[in-house]
């Protein structure tokens, strides 16, 4: 064989051999992940919502499925997200309760020195929890997270370290939309180092500008991006000055007339900011001809609070309330899902773990367990959700879903005004608002979710313990 007929031959396999790489990468889906920070039930204008703008999830919503019975696992920030990357509860993986410092709701700045040592900065979930991207990654996947994280502020709790490729963000809680800091203490990252270089933009922007080059950089092969928004949550500034988003949005509503109108017009111009972003997203995919082979889903962290609306259900962030666990929802998939339809089917996060393993062929961590199960047979219709259960807990708060019956306990903390406390029991299948109390008039039923909610409790106690919060 000639040195040319030899080099033709080489070079007749490389392109074979690359015809079978992008052969194997389109059979693989790729995942962008949507996450809203303290978004409503109702804020939608899909859903029935007249006031808000948002024609990019009501684009979702019209070539997807919205889904009315998703469930988050803790109704709040931290633990939420959590059991999102581990597909296990909160009280599986050890983060059950926030990575938070309180001085700051009482005013106070925190010097370097002093937030250096403070629960907020060192706290973080256990390294042994293994996330998605982590899997993901085994199977061909390249992973951009961009927005909140969350997880803990250290270098080994960072996202590089939890198996993401690429990161920028804010690694704590709410922030400030144009200085980045919470409460003062600058908190934007790239990958693992701190950064202010973009210090006076506006943080929905930047995490559209990431996501947007991420996708230019990987699109041409399998990828799982994730865009951790920070909106439309409060403002974590010391001055209350508000969410002040630009100008142009709260433009797209019709003049305030009061306080209350204002705080409210800004709210819905902070999610039609975040909306924008999506729709450059989905045009993105577009452009790039991969929308038939990318599976979109968007869903709120937890329960809406601030200007969010969370009709029809009851209660708002931080409580049991159907109004804090239960969450706007859309999945799109052309092709594999129905296009313009509602699923109604009992639904929760900790499907979202093994729902990607499932549709990309990454394998599930060994001798881990996963509290959830692959969800896309009941969003495609062909059958009803398996779950029949989920339990809360955020320290004394208490709550159960089992079938259609839903159980509350709110404790009320000495002296407090706390407007959640209480509870009962509801029959979710006719009273979404959770406004009838059933617990005198069925006990029995109120025993077996009592019962239900006990049995959980022993199983999570019994679980390998992770931390920061188990004494082991």
């Amino acid at each position: 064989m000639t040195s040319r007929t030899l080099a033709a031959f080489f070079t007749a396999a490389a392109l074979c051999l690359g015809i079978f790489d992008r052969a194997a990468a389109a059979d693989k889906p790729n995942i962008l992940l949507i996450i809203s920070d303290d978004q409503g039930y109702l804020d939608l204008a899909a859903a029935g919502n007249e006031k808000i703008k948002t024609p990019a999830l009501d684009r979702l919503a019209r070539e997807g499925v919205r889904l009315t019975s998703f469930y988050v696992a803790w109704p709040a920030c931290t633990p939420s997200r959590g059991a999102v990357w581990t597909g296990r509860y909160p009280q599986r993986n050890g983060t059950y309760d926030m990575y938070r410092n309180e001085a700051p709701d009482y005013g106070h700045k925190y010097s370097a020195s002093q937030y250096a040592a403070t629960f907020e900065r060192i706290g973080g979930m256990d390294e042994r929890e293994i996330l998605i991207p982590r899997v993901l990654k085994d199977a061909g996947y390249t992973s951009g997270l961009y927005g909140k994280w969350d997880l803990g502020m250290h270098r080994r709790f960072l996202p590089l370290q939890r198996g993401w490729d690429d990161y920028y963000g804010f690694v704590n809680t709410g922030i400030d939309y144009w200085t980045h800091e919470r409460y003062g203490v600058p908190s934007m990252y790239r990958n693992n180092e701190p950064t202010e270089a973009d210090k006076g933009q506006y943080s929905t922007h930047l995490f559209h500008r990431e996501a947007e080059r991420f996708l230019s950089q990987h699109h041409d092969k399998p990828f799982f991006l994730t865009v951790t928004h920070n909106a439309p949550h409060g403002a974590s500034n010391l001055d209350k000055s508000g969410l002040k988003p630009p100008q142009k949005y709260v433009e797209m509503y019709p003049p305030a007339q009061n306080d209350r109108e204002k705080k409210l017009n800004e709210y819905m111009a902070t999610v039609t900011a975040m909306d924008e972003s999506i729709g450059k997203l989905l045009d993105l995919l577009d452009k790039h001809k991969l929308a038939d082979n990318t599976l979109v889903f968007f869903m709120a962290d937890n329960g809406g609070s601030g200007g969010a609306d969370n009709g029809p259900l009851r209660g708002r962030k931080s409580t049991m309330w159907e109004g804090g666990v239960r969450v706007l929802s859309l999945a799109r998939w052309p092709g594999k899902l129905p296009a313009g339809s509602v699923n109604n089917e009992f639904l929760t996060t900790l499907e979202i773990f093994p729902t990607l393993c499932s549709i990309t062929g990454a394998k599930p961590p060994e001798g881990v367990v996963l509290d959830g199960f692959d969800m896309i047979p009941i969003l495609r219709g062909d059958r009803h959700s398996p779950r029949d259960e989920m339990f809360w807990e955020r320290r004394g708060d208490k709550a159960a879903r089992v079938g259609k019956w839903k159980w509350v306990a709110h404790e009320k903390p000495q002296g407090s005004q706390h407007s959640a406390a209480g509870g009962g029991l509801f029959d979710l299948s006719t009273d979404i608002g959770e406004q009838k109390d059933l617990a005198t008039e069925r006990p029995e039923v109120l025993k077996m979710v009592k019962d239900r909610f006990a049995a959980w409790k022993q199983a999570m106690d019994d679980a390998e313990p992770r931390g920061p919060f188990r004494d082991y």
